[in-house]
């Protein structure tokens, strides 16, 4: 392994150097329950995407998924395009124009039926626009089957519909401006790796999420949103706060269970109410989220 890379983000992010490749392992890969353990090779390629955009892999600026051919796909959240983005030498700010036509998908908000992204350059004359067309990277709610009954489940697509459409938007204008290569958004991870999936037989159950299990993290704010919501009656700022900061498959995990135990609790389900642990730092909500689950004072 490059001992010098590791000693680089080791030394950067003030981590032990004996464990970097350990905690990565642990926290920088998405994997299905039961996958092959990541490779130092796997974990190596991240690093040189890291280094080379400059973005926190303990954060999460930057994580992988491995692909089927032993090697990783590379995502980038949103936090992180913004980051390279305003970081760049020759940024010069960027505006959105988003279409008159509003449209309407079944299952999704409206949303304006295109989206445009000016983004410019300090050493050109003139603006780049680019256009992203909602029905070319709407992505459908994750579905499948479990104990013979079907499932939906709603993903950031169907409950933030014209965020992630002004997302796609900044991150293809990036890719065009800027030459920004080799990383991904997660939507588009996915839709990578479901490209080398092998067709699941008829009949066979889906998994009940796509792309293996949810974070521990997701798991953990999921029953503090859920205790936090049902306490104070804020279900929707609960999925307000999901969708501001999980995504993909987490955000999916966190917005079914709030959904499913709203349900719960509107029909009436006798059982208790879950422990009520330490809300979420206030800091890290939207100003609503934040309003309507405050409950009791804040840890810092």
């Amino acid at each position: 392994m490059n001992n010098k890379l590791i000693q680089k983000f080791a030394e950067r992010f003030s981590v032990d150097q004996t464990k970097v490749v350990e905690i990565l392992k642990a926290t920088a890969f998405k994997q299905k329950a039961g996958s092959a353990p990541v490779t130092d090779e796997q974990m190596m390629a991240l690093l040189i995407v890291a280094d080379q955009y400059g973005l926190n892999p303990f954060t999460r600026e930057i994580y992988a998924f491995p692909d089927k051919q032993n090697g990783i796909v590379p995502v980038v959240g949103v936090d992180g395009w913004s980051r390279i983005i305003n970081q760049h030498p020759d940024f010069d700010g960027m505006e959105f124009r988003p279409s008159d036509n509003i449209v309407e998908i079944a299952g999704a908000k409206p949303c304006p039926e295109w989206m445009e992204c000016l983004m410019y350059r300090k050493d050109r004359a003139h603006p780049t626009a680019i256009r992203e067309y909602l029905d070319e990277v709407y992505r459908e709610p994750f579905t499948g089957t479990k104990d013979g009954r079907s499932y939906t489940v709603p993903g950031p697509w169907q409950t933030h519909t014209k965020r992630f459409l002004r997302h796609k938007t900044m991150i293809q204008a990036a890719r065009l401006v800027f030459g920004f290569v080799g990383i991904y958004d997660q939507d588009e991870a996915e839709r990578i790796l479901e490209g080398q999936s092998e067709v699941v037989a008829s009949g066979t159950e889906l998994a009940p999420y796509p792309s293996g299990e949810p974070s521990q993290e997701a798991q953990r704010k999921t029953r503090q949103l859920i205790a936090r919501a049902e306490k104070a009656g804020a279900w929707q700022a609960a999925l307000d706060y999901a969708a501001e900061h999980f995504s993909g498959l987490d955000l999916a995990y966190v917005t079914h269970e709030i959904t499913k135990a709203r349900k719960a609790r509107q029909a009436g389900d006798p059982r208790p109410a879950q422990a009520d642990p330490p809300v979420l730092p206030g800091k890290e909500a939207p100003a609503e989220a934040k309003e309507a689950l405050r409950g009791e004072p804040v840890e810092a």
